[in-house]
C-alpha cells in the first residue's frame, strides 16, 4: 500500500508559505464569535488575552506509526498588552513553534494534569498575529481510533476516525479546546494515494489519484467539532445538499436507511429557520466508534448499529441533524451547561420525528426516553451520584464525560416540553426560532438563557411563570412532580400485549389480537422491557423460538434482551452475545450489558474474559468507562 509520509520538522517551514496564502479564508466570516473571556474549567485557554481565530492545518497521516505528523497555523486576535497565547494539549510531541515572520518563539509544555492535559504556553506580543506549531500526536492520542484492516467492516484497508468531544480535540491538535471558542479553519490533508479523507468541513465525492486533500470551514466551529475520518470510503447521493458516505459493502444499505433525510432536513427548517451549515452528509463508520452519532458540522458521524433495514432507529439522524441548530448553531459556553446542546437537541429531534412520521412515533419515543431518565435517576442514587442528576452541573476537577448521562438529554427535554405545554406551541415555536435566530454561532450559559426565556417568552406575552420552576427543574436533583406524561396508544397495545403472553406465550394470539407482525422498533423495545427480571430457562427459549431475539439484526432490541440473557444465564445466547460485545463499540449500548455481568461473581469473570477480547475495537472513549467498571 503506497503511503506518503511527511516529516514534520523538515517539511514545516517549506510549508509556511501555502499555510499562509491559505490564510484569507476566515476574512470571508462575519460569524466568528471573538467573545475574549474565561469561563470554562476545561481548558487552560485565557482568550480573555489572546484567542484563535482560524486554524490552518496541513497533516499527513500515517498509519504504519499510528500517527498524525502535522503543522497548525493560528491567526490569533490578542488584547493590549498580551504576552502569552495558552493552547491545550494532550501527550503532543511539539517540534517547533513560529510566527508568521519565520521567527522561533519560546514555549512550554507545562505540566500534565488529570484529565485536562497539558498546557502549552508560547510568548508573544500583541502584535503577534500568527502562530505555527510542527508537531505529532502520540499512538495514545485518545481522540484517535487507528483501526487495522480486520476490525473494518470490509477487511480491506484501514480506517481512522476521530471523537473530539469533549476535550479530546487537544489529543490531536494543538487548540483551545473550549465550546466557548469558535474558529473558522482551512485543512490539507496527506493520506493513503487509495484511501479517502473527509472532515467536518466541505468534502469530496471520490477518490483522487495523490490522496491529497483540501478543506474548509468558513463557519466558525468548537474544538470539539472538529472531525477527521481516513479509509475506503465511497459516497451516494440523496439530494441536493445531503448524502452517505460508506464502506462500499455499506453504502447501498446506509443510502436506502437514510432515503428520508431531505424530508428530516426541511423538516426542521421549517420549524426552526435556515439550515446554516450549507450540506448535511453522514457517514456510517466502523462499528468501533464509541456513540451512536456526533454532530460535527456537514458531516455527522454515525454508528452502524442504526442501520435497522426499517429506518426504525434514524430518529438518531434526527439527533443529530437537529444538532445543527442545538450545539452547532448555538452551543453551551462549558461542559457544566452541557443540557443546552442536548435538551434542545431531544426535543428538536421529537418535533422532527413527529413532523415526518406522526405524532404516535414521537410519543413512543419520549416514553422510552421517561422510562430511561428514571432508571439513570434511580441509578445514580444509588451510585451517590444524585447531585449529578441537575441540570445545571458542577464538573471542577472532572472529567466532562461525567456529565453525559440521560439527564441532559432527557431531564432537558421534559424540562422544554414542559415550558411548551405550560404556553402553548404556537408561542413557543416562535421564541424557539427566534431563539436559534438571534444567537447563531454564539455561546449559551444557563443563566443566559433563564433571562431569555424570561424576557423574550414570558414577559413578552405577559405569561405568568413560577421562578421556583427554574430551581426545581435547572438546579434540583431529581424529576419534578410536574414532569410532561406522553401518551401512546400503540405502547397501550403492548403492555396488552404483554400480559396476553405472560397469561398463555401465545405467538400466535400476539400476532392476530395486537398485530406483533407490524409492531416497530419501539414497540418491541417496550415490550420486552417489560418482561420479568428473572425469567426460567424454558421461558427464555420460549420468547426466542417466537421472536428470535438472540439472532435480531437490530442492535437496540439485542442489548435489552441481552440483558436478560446475562441476568437469567441463558447460555443459547451466550456465543451471540459475545459477538455483540467484541463487534460493537457504541458505549450505550456497551455499559448497560458489563453492569448486568458485575452483579455477579461469576458474571464478571465472563465480562473480563470478553473484554479481553473485544478492548482492542473499542475507542477511548468507551474502554476508559469499562476500564473503570472492571477495575482493569
Amino acid at each position: 500500500m503506497k503511503k506518503k509520509i511527511l516529516n514534520p520538522i523538515l517539511l514545516a517551514w517549506s510549508c509556511c508559505a501555502i499555510l499562509f496564502s491559505c490564510g484569507t479564508s476566515q476574512e470571508s466570516s462575519n460569524e466568528k464569535n471573538t467573545e475574549m473571556k474565561a469561563s470554562d474549567v476545561h481548558t487552560f485557554a485565557q482568550p480573555e488575552e489572546a484567542v484563535v481565530t482560524h486554524l490552518n492545518w496541513e497533516a499527513s497521516v500515517n498509519f504504519d506509526l499510528k500517527k498524525i505528523q502535522a503543522i497548525a497555523k493560528l491567526t490569533i486576535k490578542s488584547s493590549q498588552g498580551a504576552k502569552q497565547l495558552v493552547l491545550d494539549t494532550k501527550e503532543l510531541t511539539i517540534n517547533s513553534v513560529r510566527n508568521g515572520n519565520n521567527e522561533v518563539l519560546n514555549f512550554v509544555l507545562g505540566e500534565t494534569q488529570p484529565h485536562l492535559g497539558a498546557p502549552l504556553t508560547i510568548d508573544i506580543t500583541p502584535n503577534t498575529k500568527n502562530v505555527v506549531i510542527a508537531y505529532e500526536t502520540s499512538e495514545k492520542a485518545e481522540a484517535l481510533q487507528w483501526l487495522e484492516p480486520s476490525q473494518t467492516t470490509d477487511k480491506v484497508y484501514p480506517f481512522l476516525f476521530t471523537q473530539s468531544q469533549a476535550i479530546l480535540a487537544r489529543s490531536w491538535i494543538p487548540i483551545q479546546d473550549s465550546p466557548g471558542i469558535r474558529f473558522t479553519y482551512n485543512a490539507q490533508v496527506s493520506v493513503p494515494s487509495d484511501l479517502m479523507a473527509l472532515m467536518s468541513a466541505s468534502n469530496p465525492i471520490e477518490k483522487n489519484e495523490d490522496g491529497v486533500y483540501n478543506f474548509e470551514m468558513k463557519q466558525a466551529i468548537p474544538a470539539y467539532l472538529m472531525a477527521l475520518s481516513v479509509g475506503n470510503i465511497e459516497f451516494s447521493s440523496l439530494g441536493a445538499r445531503s448524502g452517505v458516505y460508506a464502506e462500499p459493502s455499506v453504502l447501498e444499505k446506509a443510502a436506502a436507511e437514510f432515503e428520508d433525510l431531505e424530508k428530516m432536513i426541511s423538516a426542521a427548517e421549517e420549524l426552526y429557520g435556515p439550515y446554516r451549515w450549507d450540506r448535511y452528509d453522514i457517514i456510517v463508520l466502523p462499528s468501533s466508534f464509541p456513540f451512536g452519532g456526533m454532530e460535527n458540522p456537514r458531516l455527522t458521524f454515525a454508528t452502524p448499529t442504526i442501520l435497522a433495514g426499517d429506518k426504525s432507529l434514524t430518529s438518531l439522524v434526527a439527533h443529530e441533524l437537529a444538532h445543527s441548530w442545538s450545539g452547532n448553531l448555538v452551543t453551551n459556553a462549558n461542559w457544566n451547561d452541557f443540557w443546552l446542546n442536548e435538551g434542545f437537541t431531544v426535543y428538536f429531534e421529537y418535533r422532527i420525528m413527529e413532523a415526518v412520521y406522526g405524532r404516535d412515533y414521537s410519543e413512543m419515543l419520549a416514553l422510552l426516553s421517561l422510562q430511561d431518565l428514571k432508571a439513570e435517576i434511580e441509578e445514580m442514587k444509588a451510585a451517590g451520584n444524585f447531585k449529578d442528576t441537575s441540570l445545571k452541573l458542577d464538573l471542577t476537577g472532572r472529567n466532562p464525560d461525567d456529565g453525559l448521562t440521560a439527564i441532559a438529554y432527557d431531564k432537558g427535554y421534559f424540562f422544554l416540553r414542559l415550558l411548551e405545554e405550560t404556553v402553548g406551541r404556537e408561542k413557543w415555536d416562535a421564541f424557539l426560532k427566534d431563539y436559534f435566530t438571534n444567537n447563531s454561532f454564539k455561546t449559551m450559559t444557563t443563566k443566559k438563557f433563564i433571562e431569555i426565556l424570561q424576557t423574550q417568552l414570558f414577559d413578552a406575552y405577559q405569561l405568568d411563570m413560577e421562578p421556583a420552576i427554574y430551581e426545581a427543574w435547572i438546579y434540583t436533583p431529581g424529576l419534578p412532580d410536574n414532569c410532561p406524561v406522553p401518551v401512546s396508544d400503540k405502547f397501550e397495545n403492548v403492555d396488552n400485549a404483554l400480559a396476553a403472553w405472560t397469561a398463555n406465550q401465545s405467538k400466535e394470539e400476539l400476532q392476530t389480537s395486537y398485530n406483533s407482525d407490524s409492531w416497530t422498533t419501539h414497540e418491541w423495545l417496550r415490550f420486552v422491557r417489560g418482561l420479568p427480571d428473572s425469567l426460567s430457562t424454558e421461558q427464555m427459549a420460549n420468547l426466542d423460538e417466537a421472536f428470535g431475539f438472540t439472532n435480531t439484526g437490530n442492535s437496540e432490541i439485542f442489548d435489552v434482551w441481552g440483558i436478560l440473557v446475562i441476568a437469567n444465564q441463558y447460555e443459547p445466547a451466550y456465543s451471540q452475545l459475545e459477538s455483540f460485545l467484541v463487534n460493537t463499540g457504541r458505549r450505550k449500548f456497551l455499559m448497560p450489558l458489563y453492569k448486568e455481568f458485575v452483579k455477579t461473581p461469576e458474571g464478571t469473570e465472563m465480562a473480563k474474559e470478553i473484554y479481553a477480547k473485544a478492548r482492542p475495537n473499542y475507542h477511548f472513549v468507551a474502554s476508559s468507562s469499562i476500564d473503570a467498571l472492571l477495575g482493569m
